[in-house]
């Protein structure tokens, strides 16, 4: 068990454990160094950043998993405020030097707004559900 996914990249860069998944943008660097090899990716394309990696369902897994991150506020949050805090987000993905740094990261950018990324939470949240009683872990 590791705290996130920097020290598990340092176990592993270190020899204490054998493999670690994790987003592009935590290995990409170990990667291109020629410290770490990628043998898959779990999202559901080529990723710009490594082409050349399959994807888990290429390698004959049926397996998918996109691996998100969002901007989330307390409910109880004033609505004025929370609408200054979506347009901030909408121009914050939409800024080229935001856009690059996230690129060169290695990790794609696929922007949703509140309304469409609530749906994909609730869709995301059933499915891992789903995955984790199918594999036994929760009753």
């Amino acid at each position: 068990p590791f705290t996130g996914a920097g020290p598990a990249v340092v176990a592993l860069l270190g020899g204490q454990i054998d493999a670690v998944s994790s987003g592009p943008a935590t290995v990409l660097q170990h990667v291109k160094a020629g410290k770490l090899r990628v043998l898959a990716q779990w999202g559901t394309g080529k990723l710009a950043s490594m082409p050349d990696v399959p994807t888990l369902k290429d390698s004959g897994y049926n397996a998918e998993y996109a691996q998100w991150s969002g901007l989330f506020i307390p409910a109880a949050t004033p609505e004025p405020v929370a609408q200054r805090l979506r347009a901030a987000a909408v121009a914050a993905a939409q800024d080229p030097k935001v856009r690059d740094v996230i690129n060169n990261a290695g990790s794609p950018i696929l922007f949703m707004d509140s309304p469409e990324f609530e749906k994909y939470v609730a869709a995301d949240a059933k499915r891992m559900a789903d995955v984790v009683k199918k594999i036994g872990k929760v009753e």
